[in-house]
Formats: structure tokens, sequence, C-alpha cells
């Protein structure tokens, strides 16, 4: 299957420019990179994409095996850019999807320019003196409860992933977003996201990297973007003055322009 089918890639901006390949997060699709989409159409090739099993990805590419681990979702990753027969692909990965970016980059850095990591995390649990922003009773009531009732958890999480909460427009958006996924699909993913430990692959990325972190964020909290950032050779820090795990959707314009700036820079 051919993984721009597969992956319902769409290419937008204009030609001969710097290509930014955008990979949305968990529970989302590539509608929510509308916002930074249109500040940087004018000035790079832009690259979406929808994981398997989310948006409007081909739900006959679904293999619960193969996506139970955040290597399924980067071999696609790097399929689509063989398929594309792109190279010097910056690639942009919001929240899970900043993870699933550095695995793809050190399976096949010949591709890849530059990773901008958005709201990453690289474990969501804590661990020792490692602090992830949920204990593991956490993540077991997330997960039975994402498990019992899909709806309900896309109802309560989103104003919580969101931040914001004098905006419930931006609420309602992701809450959309999330109902647009196959409850089935997002069981496995969660899953996968919210269990995975990436820590160890971080000395692994060669790439220039810059790490984006909000000021406040519920679900990646400042101390994990100082442990990526500490823990990836040679990387940027860059803390924007925004509230909530979605910047791109929430201050576009602070998260477009710490994009073009790192992407550009030489």
């Amino acid at each position: 299957m051919n993984s721009r089918t597969r992956n319902n890639v769409t290419i937008t901006g204009v030609d001969d420019a710097p290509v930014l390949l955008l990979a949305h997060g968990f529970g989302c699709d590539q509608n929510l990179w509308r916002p930074v989409v249109e500040r940087l159409k004018n000035d790079f090739t832009l690259v979406l994409f929808d994981h398997v099993g989310c948006g409007a990805s081909d739900p006959a590419a679904w293999d619960p095996d193969k996506y139970s681990s955040l290597n399924g979702y980067a071999d696609d990753v790097v399929e689509i850019l063989h398929d594309l027969d792109l190279s010097d692909v910056n690639i942009v990965g919001h929240s899970v999807a900043a993870m699933i970016g550095a695995l793809a980059s050190i399976k096949d850095p010949s591709r890849f320019a530059k990773l901008v990591m958005l709201t990453p995390s690289p474990r969501y649990v804590d661990d020792g003196d490692y602090r992830g922003g949920f204990s593991k009773g956490d993540i077991d009531e997330l997960l039975e409860s994402l498990e019992l009732n899909y709806l309900g958890w896309s109802h309560a999480m989103a104003p919580v992933i969101m931040g914001n909460p004098d905006r419930p427009d931006l609420h309602e958006e992701l809450e959309a977003s999330f109902c647009r996924t196959n409850p089935d699909h997002a069981r496995v993913f969660a899953r996968a996201t919210f269990l995975s430990d990436n820590r160890d692959d971080l000395a692994q990325i060669s790439l220039p990297t810059m790490i984006i972190e909000c000021l406040h964020d519920a679900i990646a909290p400042r101390a994990v973007g100082a442990y990526v950032h500490q823990h990836i050779p040679g990387s940027q820090l860059t803390t924007l003055d925004a509230t909530g795990h979605c910047p791109h959707v929430s201050d576009p314009d602070a998260t477009a322009a710490a994009i073009a700036d790192f992407v550009r820079a030489t």
C-alpha cells in the first residue's frame, strides 16, 4: 500500500522551499495544524499526514500489533519520505509525535535536516528522580477511563490538554478531533503513547533539534522539557509564553515564528 494513500498525505505551500513535515499527536489529525499552516505556507513546502488510525488515513491499513508501539508510526514516517523521495526534511512533531519523529530520524537520518519537538515527553510516568508529570496510578486511571468511555474521556480531557479555559472554542476543536478517531484505534495509540519510555533514545538523536515547551502545560510540564533538552546533545530549548499542550492551536503566531526561525538558522 502506498503511504500517500495510507496516511492521507497532503502537500501545500510553495515549491522549491525548505520542507516541513508536520506530524500530529495522539487523538488528533492533520487538521489541527491549520493555524500554523496558514502562517508558514508562503515560505515553506508543507507535508501533512494522518497517522494510521487517525483522521482520513486508510482504515484497511490498521494493524493493532504494528501500532501498539511508537516504532510502527515512525516506520510510516520513513516510508512517507521514501515514497515522496524527500530529503533534507525538517520534521515537526507535536506531543507523542515529537518522539515518533525522533525515532524516524534515528532509523534513517539521511532523510532529515532538523527536528522540532513541540511539547514532547519521552515518558509520561514518574520514575525515580524523573518527573514525567503523572504517577503510574494516574496513567492507569486515564487509560481505564478511555477504555470504558472514549467519548466521555474526550469531553473531559480536551479542556485539560488544551488549557486556556477562557477559550472553549479550542476545547471543542480538540474534542471534535478526538471524536473523529476510531475508539478502538485510539485505545491502542493511547497505550503506545502513555506507557512509552523513550528516554534512552534521546542520546541517539543526531539532528539539530529544538524543543518547544509552554510556560504552563499540564501534560508535558517544564521539567520534562528541561530533561529532553539536557539529554539531546546540542539541542535548543524555546519556552513560549503560552498555556496548554497545543500551542500550534492556541498560539500559532509564536509557534510558527519559532519553527520558522529555527529552520532558517544556519
